[in-house]
């Protein structure tokens, strides 16, 4: 499956054969699920030299451990939401080795556990830590304050069907977020950036995936990208790529203004102005002015353009009709 196949095709389409030459979606689309969809996306854009990062996506992908090993097997990093029932092996701990064989029947390497011996989800670890494992960190400035709760970072063994393995997952970053006052954690994230990461770096990783939320939001209301109303595979395709292209290309400009760019060009030149250059309503200096059209001409001979104005009649001062009294008059 190609990155430009990248649509998703509910169960109820893709068993529906009428349904699917209506809208000449290509017989060569299966049913995929979401997770599915993005590792193919993401080793394509791999394959194309996309430059690599940290990998960031809600427990929507991130409680999907396939998918997690998926981006493991790529190389590439993540800071994915988890969901809180999602099981691991506390600090120190992780799955018992493989039975001894007992010299009959074919040798066992499977991990395993037993009654005594079993993973914790997320969320009872997480109430399980003293008081003193959360701190406070901020992350970045809102529009009216700083953004700021309370977190814990264990490095514990995802347990996600260890026990069909013969070495237990490596270990990872399980990043928990329980703002003060809430009577339970609302947020787990797991990570596989370096041991040595220090927690407001794991906070400030995971927490940038609202740039993604704002970017899909954009996308839809902006730019037109939720406003598609056909009902055809290669239109949707067609008005989706205009709309990414067009959102990237807006980036691209985004990346120029301050404080993503600089504050002004460094080493440009101002524009020189053309010669020949003339500002509007400024004569043209290579022709001779007709006075005909000069609304400056002096020469009135032989006209007048209106009547002198009569003589005005002035009264004197103190003249006896004028009484002492005046009033002022307003309008």
């Amino acid at each position: 499956m190609t990155s430009e196949s990248a649509l998703y095709l509910p169960q109820a389409w893709a068993d529906d054969t009428e349904r699917r030459n209506k809208a000449k979606v290509p017989s060569d689309i299966a049913l995929q699920t979401k997770p599915q969809i993005s590792l193919d996306q993401i080793k394509a854009a791999k394959a194309k030299g996309v430059a690599p990062g940290v990998v960031l996506a809600d427990a929507g992908y991130g409680h999907d451990g396939g998918w997690r090993a998926g981006l493991t097997a790529l190389g590439l990093p993540y800071a994915v939401g988890i969901l809180s029932n999602l099981s691991a092996w506390p600090p120190g701990h992780g799955p018992l080795a493989p039975l001894p064989w007992s010299g009959k029947g074919r040798p066992t390497s499977r991990l395993r556990r037993d009654e005594d011996h079993q993973p914790m989800p997320a969320k009872a670890l997480a109430e399980s830590l003293p008081a003193e494992a959360w701190q406070a960190v901020t992350w970045r400035e809102a529009s009216n304050a700083e953004l700021s709760s309370r977190f814990t970072a264990l490095r514990v063994r995802p347990a996600h069907k260890d026990f069909t393995r013969q070495e237990p997952h490596p270990e990872e970053w399980l990043l928990i977020e329980w703002p003060e006052g809430e009577s339970e954690p609302t947020r787990y994230w797991l990570s596989t950036l370096p041991a040595d990461t220090p927690i407001h770096e794991l906070v400030d990783i995971a927490k940038l995936r609202w740039r993604i939320e704002r970017d899909y939001q954009e996308l839809k209301q902006e730019l037109g990208l939720g406003h598609y109303e056909g009902r055809g595979w290669r239109g949707f395709h067609h008005h989706a790529s205009l709309c990414i292209a067009a959102y990237g290309f807006l980036i691209s400009l985004r990346e120029t203004i301050p404080p993503s760019g600089p504050a002004r060009a460094e080493g440009g030149k101002a524009p020189a102005v053309p010669e020949g250059y003339r500002p509007r309503g400024a004569p043209d200096p290579t022709r001779a002015p007709c006075g005909d059209l000069d609304h400056d001409a002096s020469d009135q001979t032989g006209h007048s353009p209106r009547p002198a104005p009569p003589a005005m009649s002035m009264l004197q001062a103190g003249h006896d009709s004028i009484t002492a009294t005046s009033q002022l008059m307003t309008q």
